[in-house]
């Protein structure tokens, strides 16, 4: 399975989404390769400590790292350049488009939702840095992607300041600790949320896959291009 994650700006908690579904997925025992497609190399700079549990790969490598692999996920550029979206969409079984509440984020997730719908290939919101203690602004922001035929996760990645001190130590959610040394309290609601998510990218994929007739529900690169 190809998932990509990308949007049309920065900000959106598009490497730390990437990292974290390819990082539940590889320790739910499945081969997980990261590609990093972002200019920027954000992916690649979050693993450069070498303790992510997948490895993260340039995508001038992917050809030859995926080749086993079961599940790729593509952290993409952040852009709205046509021609950009038609090489990430084209090599994507489903499209990932981690959004936040602001009015901005949402508009620009509703654009590019009308780009993909020419690809036909599923796709999705992930609402992230949802603020527990505005729980409205994250149901007003879900309805109104909803009113445009989008479907969002029922998944939430919580704003976390775990978050932040994750990717300074270049590990998951999971591993955070403060700037005490001690293990931050809230880590693993944003890991159970991006497990969640997880699993809701795997049955929406299912879905698909069944109505186009495919009957293996996880494809790998090999099987995919025999």
């Amino acid at each position: 399975m190809f998932v990509t994650v990308f949007g049309q700006k920065g900000g959106v908690a598009k490497t730390c989404t990437s990292v974290h579904i390819a990082a539940s997925w590889s320790l739910k025992q499945k081969r997980v390769v990261l590609v990093d497609a972002d200019r920027n190399r954000s992916a690649t700079a979050y693993g450069a400590r070498g303790l992510l549990p997948c490895p993260v790969v340039p995508i001038e490598a992917a050809a030859k790292a995926t080749r086993s692999a079961e599940i790729v996920v593509t952290d993409g550029q952040a852009s709205s350049n046509d021609d950009e979206i038609k090489n990430l969409v084209e090599g994507a079984d489903f499209i990932l488009l981690p959004t936040t509440t602001q009015s901005r984020s949402i508009e620009l997730t509703v654009e590019m939702s009308q780009m993909l719908r020419k690809y036909k290939v599923p796709y999705a919101a992930l609402l992230v840095k949802v603020d527990a203690r505005k729980g409205a602004s994250a149901d007003q922001a879900s309805e109104l992607l909803q009113q445009f035929d989008i479907k969002v996760l029922k998944a939430r990645i919580p704003l976390l300041s775990a978050f932040e001190h994750a990717e300074t130590e270049g590990v998951t959610v999971d591993q955070a600790i403060d700037n005490r040394g001690r293990a931050n309290p809230r880590r693993m609601t944003g890991w159970s949320a991006y497990e969640d998510a997880c699993q809701e990218i795997e049955d929406l994929y299912n879905e698909h896959s069944d109505a186009s007739q495919i009957v293996s529900p996880i494809v790998s690169p090999i099987e995919w291009a025999a």
